[in-house]
């Protein structure tokens, strides 16, 4: 099957790119680097060393002889997605294409606006392109969790059914998003299934939980083949983000309680969840929702769980509380269901003391590389823009161990080799997708 993959360089991109490659379909990936520009501006580089895109497919390909093709571009460029769809013409498209975080949603009004823009505008280029170039494909759209918030009644899966003055009727499960970031995935929602309904086309939106991991079974075929991976306050994900803090020695940082509730899954299962989408198409006309997690957990109980498994690996790890810079109910109901991908063959990765103990030794071998002042919140949801609050300033400052001129080193370090470039492989009228651009070229016939 060919299958192009929106956001091929981030953290689930390009791992989602080799798993799909590693089992013969023709996978073709797409970025323009926005993020990376993100980490340097906000000093939130991954833990990992990350090799540039084109490096990392090159080194696929001598690795295991599977060709993936890159091509460099911005998804809110009408010309690029839709030349880039109608050379490639793929069956499927998986969309990570988006700014990933909520808190760098709520840094400021320029960082609020660009997430949504961003993130709004290039699945709505997407949808116009499938709608004009390749009707028939299925888009398997990476949505969040956090559209749902924590409502104090069960959450379905997409749709909920209401019985009112004796009427009833199946809508869209009520949202109540907990950033500008999880408001634009609400909006790429609606725009997604109003496309499909006037439209016809296809598309599976898997509200995914909060993911983990280090390692996939591709990544484990060469080093260079590392994806990237966030601990940092910007980027970083709970779990990931107490695991890289109990081997750098610096406490468990908890937002308020820690009661918090959330769902969370490994990053096999997330990749295995697209596969299992992919391969169970929806028909012509149908937008489903998938909830795309496996467990849920407090955060004090992953802490915990991270700490116990830390002290037994030699770290003393501790659990610090801070203020809550978010808005959030730390105390709340959260039962939220996810039958329909276990349905259709998902077995899960579940949480485990063994997990934990290889993220933790997988972080140990680049403990030189934790930048501490990065790991702590620096967005406060209802304070000055881009601060972080007195308390969380003063900890920040008191962890700070790493100065700017190492940073600036790092970066004048890092692999920035050339690769693959910009080519997709010949359509089935002999095009190319050029090397040096997408030139205009005659419309593509549609499907």
């Amino acid at each position: 099957m060919r299958i192009l993959v929106l956001g091929g360089d981030g953290y689930l991109g390009w791992p989602a790119a080799m798993y799909l490659s590693a089992r013969d379909h023709d996978v073709a990936v797409i970025d323009n680097f926005l993020k990376r520009r993100w980490e340097l501006e906000l000093n939130a580089q991954p833990l990992i060393p990350t090799s540039t895109l084109q490096k990392r497919v090159q080194v696929w390909e001598e690795v295991t002889n599977h060709h993936i093709s890159c091509a460099i571009g911005d998804l809110c460029d009408y010309e690029f997605v839709r030349t880039a769809l109608g050379r490639f013409r793929p069956e499927a498209i998986v969309h990570f294409g988006e700014q990933p975080s909520a808190p760098f949603s709520m840094v400021d009004q320029r960082r609020s606006v660009l997430t949504e823009v961003n993130n709004i505008t290039g699945t709505l280029n997407v949808l116009w392109a499938m709608h004009e170039v390749v009707p028939s494909a299925h888009l398997v759209k990476l949505g969040s969790m956090g559209e749902y918030g924590t409502p104090n009644i069960d959450i379905e899966e997409g749709f909920i059914e209401i019985e009112y003055h004796g009427r009833k009727g199946v809508f869209p499960f009520p949202k109540q998003p907990l950033s500008f970031y999880h408001l634009s995935k609400v909006h790429d929602s609606h725009n997604i299934m109003f496309a499909c309904g006037v439209w016809k086309l296809r598309s599976t939106d898997l509200h995914q939980g909060i993911v983990y991991g280090v390692a996939t079974d591709e990544t484990e075929c060469d080093a260079r083949l590392a994806t990237s991976f966030h601990y940092d306050g910007i980027f970083g994900t709970s779990l990931n983000r107490f695991c890289v803090q109990a081997v750098a020695g610096v406490p468990l940082t908890l937002y308020g309680s820690g009661s918090q509730t959330r769902p969370f899954l490994n990053i096999r299962d997330t990749l295995r969840s697209v596969e299992l989408a992919i391969l169970n198409p929806p028909q012509a006309g149908e937008y489903r929702v998938f909830n795309q997690f496996t467990e849920t957990f407090s955060i004090l109980e992953l802490a915990e769980t991270v700490r116990s498994q830390a002290e037994k690996l030699g770290c003393a790890a501790t659990i610090e509380h801070l203020p809550n810079p978010r808005v959030e109910e730390e105390e709340h109901h959260y039962c939220p269901r996810h039958q329909k991908l276990l349905g259709l063959g998902l077995e899960p990765h579940l949480l485990s003391d063994v997990l934990v103990d290889s993220m933790l030794v997988a972080i140990r071998n680049h403990a030189h590389r934790v930048r501490r002042e990065s790991i702590l919140p620096r967005v406060q949801w209802d304070s000055t823009p881009g601060m972080a609050g007195p308390a969380i300033e003063t900890r920040q400052s008191e962890l700070s161990a790493v100065s700017m001129s190492r940073f600036s080193e790092w970066v004048l370090q890092r692999d920035v080799g050339g690769g693959a470039g910009m080519r997709f492989p010949p359509t089935a009228d002999g095009e190319k997708l050029a090397a040096d651009g997408l030139e205009e070229k005659a419309a593509p016939k549609a499907d």
